[in-house]
């Protein structure tokens, strides 16, 4: 029982973590005159993959948005030219989202703001001890929650959210 409810306590102490950083993450780049978290992480994505690409059902798994959010998103930006959606050459009711040289701009104009609040509002208040064990307890429970196999067979590999 003690574990359940240390398990429940961390849980509660995550989810509000989430909610805080997030948004403070998001004070600072409307600060900046800088889009939302939401605009990085797709963008991060998209310029993560080798030819600057993905299939919009790809990109669900790598962002922090919602899949019903997901369109929605990458329909702002293509209106900020800073994706492009192409259609399937293979499929044709599957679909692209490609990283524009000016989403990769902005993406990299974002970072340094970015950068230095994970670095202020998380990794000053971790030792490197601390913040190697969040980092293995996290990675396990996602791991899990996205039915991936723990034991190095993955079949999806997760999204972090930084890049220079």
């Amino acid at each position: 029982m003690a574990q359940q409810e240390s398990a429940r306590h961390a849980w509660a102490v995550f989810l509000t973590a989430h909610a805080v950083l997030v948004d403070a993450v998001e004070e600072r780049l409307g600060k900046a005159g800088l889009p939302p978290f939401s605009w990085y992480d797709l963008l991060w994505a998209l310029e993560r993959a080798d030819d600057g690409r993905r299939r919009m059902h790809e990109l669900a798994d790598l962002v922090v948005v919602s899949r019903s959010n997901l369109t929605r998103l990458v329909d702002r930006l293509e209106k900020a030219r800073l994706v492009r959606r192409m259609p399937s050459e293979d499929d044709r009711r599957g679909a692209y989202a490609e990283i524009t040289a000016e989403g990769r701009k902005l993406r990299r104009k974002m970072w340094p703001v970015y950068a230095a609040a994970i670095d202020e509002l998380f990794g000053a208040h971790l030792t490197q001890a601390e913040a190697d064990t969040v980092g293995r307890a996290l990675q396990k429970v996602l791991t899990a929650a996205r039915g991936d196999h723990i034991d190095g067979q993955s079949s999806r590999r997760s999204s972090v959210s930084s890049a220079s």
